[in-house]
Order: structure tokens, then C-alpha cells, then sequence
């Protein structure tokens, strides 16, 4: 079993705590929190060890699980990877892409592997149609939340869209283009609602709403690519997929079929794969544990977070024009 530390025990933190202390693939070794009423009032209400420093954390274990505010995960993960420990660091990878690139560099220096939490990734929806969508031409999401003050730090686009940018790049097998994008604070300094268009190289285009200030909360994704359309609801776990093949000579009575102008005859059929519900920050951080074990690429790597991070700042820049 991999020795495991948490750096921060704020909400995330404890969701962080409770699973790797329940997991099998790892020892939960303790956490460290800056802020020492919370750190205390966590050690005793869970039992978990405390620790007073974050040097002296990392040095107790093999894997470092960086929970802490985006400001300083760069220090975090720096400070853990230079004495070898492996680290998986929430979304956003860092505060900026120089720090981003600048931990992939460490990481690499030092052999050591890095995952981001980008958790989306394993929602059970998206996992199950993830390899059904083949080289999408338009994409439209919208992830829309009830107001929250944590998080309202830092624009909407690194606090809620950067998840459907990430989903987005990992299927969409092509180089960003171009971007343009418009946001609004309403009631936080930064950015409360966001849509960006993303075109990319080979024509794709994603179409992207964040809210942080909607009456009810949403997240689904839609994909478009030629015979089919797939649909992904994170929040409620369920996916949809719709397909279009020729039509057969003889349609039977219940067949869906379409007829175009040219006279052509297409059949709609559902192509709906089983989703198989998980804990997806608990398969998250498991997947980590088997890539360091087995020496194997993590599902969401460094450099994917930073690409994330990168788009994501291509579209806070937009706002500024």
C-alpha cells in the first residue's frame, strides 16, 4: 500500500480524507491544514493524524494529495515533488501555466508522477460513452450551479468550466484554433457567467456556458458527430446515445426512419451503454495509486491539466478585450 498525506482539510479535503482512509490501495497517514482550529477540530472529530508543518507530512509519505487553495499548489507540489513524492494535485493544476509547465519540468527532473483532479473524467456517464464519441464536429455544454461563496476567488471559468474543458480536449482529437468568449460578474469581483466558442483545427466546435448564479444546478454535455448524437448528464449520472444507420428495405413496425430531400432513408436506433455507478473521486485517486504501482500513465495527466489551464486563461483573456 502507497503512504498517503492530504494538504488541505477545507470541504474537498475531508471528502479527500474519508476515501483514501477507506481505500485498499492506500495508508492514510495524515493531513496537514494551515489553519489550525479547522486542523484541530478534523483530528478529533475523524481521528486522523494531524500534522504541524507541511515538510514534515511529506516526508512521512509516498504520495501527496494537494487539496489546497489553487494559490499555492504551485509551492505545494513543488515542495513535495523535490523530495520525491508523487502528487495529485485538484483542478486547477496551478494558479498560472508558467507554474504548470514549471511542475511538469520538476516532475520529470525527479521521476515522479502527477495526476489532476479533473473529476469529471470519471463521472460513470461520461465513462460510458467516452469511446463512442469519435471525432465530434459541435459540442455544447452548460454546467450551472446555486450560488456558493467558496470558490467565487477565482472566475467561473477556472472554478466550474474548466471541467467541461478538460472532457472536451481529452475526446476532441485536435488543436485549439481559435477562442472567443464573454463574461459577467454579478455578484462576485470575478466573473459569475461565462460562454466560450472554441473552434478547433479540424472544425470542431464546442460551445461553453458556466453560471454560478442559476436557480438550479445542471451539467450535461452534448456531442454531435456524423450518425450520431450522444448525451452526457454528469449530475444525474445518465447518458443517451443516438445513432443513424441505413435504412433496411423492409422497416419494421416500430423502426424510426428519416427521409431526406435526395429520397435518402436513414434508421434511428439507441445505442445506450450500461453505466455502472462508482465513486468518482474515490476511482480517481485509485487510478493513481495502480499508475504509480504499475508504472503506468495517469488517466488525467500533468500536461493535460495544463492544457486545461491553458484554454481556460485563452478564455479569461477574452473578457479583458
Amino acid at each position: 500500500m502507497l503512504k498517503v498525506g492530504v494538504l488541505g482539510a477545507g470541504h474537498l479535503g475531508k471528502i479527500h480524507l474519508r476515501l483514501l482512509n477507506q481505500s485498499e490501495k492506500y495508508e492514510l497517514v495524515g493531513f496537514y491544514d494551515p489553519n489550525t482550529d479547522n486542523a484541530e477540530k478534523v483530528a478529533q472529530e475523524f481521528g486522523y493524524q494531524k500534522f504541524d508543518s507541511i515538510t514534515a507530512l511529506i516526508q512521512a509519505v509516498d504520495v501527496v494529495d494537494i487539496v489546497t487553495p489553487t494559490l499555492s499548489h504551485f509551492d505545494c507540489a513543488k515542495e513535495a515533488i523535490e523530495n520525491g513524492k508523487h502528487i495529485f494535485l485538484e483542478k486547477p493544476i496551478a494558479n498560472t501555466v508558467d507554474e504548470a509547465r514549471e511542475i511538469i519540468a520538476l516532475a520529470t527532473k525527479h521521476q515522479v508522477k502527477g495526476q489532476v483532479g479533473h473529476v469529471e473524467r470519471f463521472n460513470p456517464a461520461f465513462k460510458a460513452v467516452k469511446d463512442k464519441i469519435e471525432n465530434p464536429m459541435f459540442i455544447e455544454t452548460h454546467r450551472l450551479a446555486e450560488f456558493n461563496p467558496r470558490g467565487t476567488d477565482v472566475p467561473v471559468v477556472l472554478d466550474l468550466m474548466i471541467h467541461d474543458i478538460d472532457a472536451i480536449l481529452s475526446v476532441v482529437q485536435s488543436k485549439v484554433k481559435n477562442i472567443s468568449a464573454s463574461g459577467v460578474s454579478v455578484i462576485s469581483d470575478s466573473p459569475d457567467i461565462a460562454n466560450a466558442r472554441i473552434e478547433f483545427e479540424n472544425g470542431c466546435v464546442a460551445n461553453v456556458t458556466s453560471s454560478r448564479i442559476s436557480m438550479k444546478s445542471m451539467r450535461k454535455a452534448r456531442f454531435f458527430q456524423k450518425d450520431a448524437y450522444i448525451s452526457v448528464d454528469y449530475l444525474d449520472k445518465i447518458c443517451e446515445v443516438v445513432k443513424m444507420k441505413d435504412a433496411p428495405e423492409v422497416p419494421g413496425d416500430f423502426d424510426m426512419i428519416l427521409q431526406n430531400a435526395e429520397g435518402i432513408k436513414k434508421q434511428i436506433y439507441y445505442d445506450n451503454p450500461e453505466v455502472e455507478q462508482n465513486n468518482a473521486i474515490l476511482d480517481e485517486l485509485e487510478t493513481f495509486a495502480d499508475a504509480i504501482t504499475n508504472n503506468t500513465t495517469p488517466i488525467v495527466t500533468l500536461e493535460d491539466g495544463t492544457e486545461a489551464l491553458r484554454v481556460a486563461h485563452q478564455i479569461i483573456d477574452c473578457f479583458k478585450k
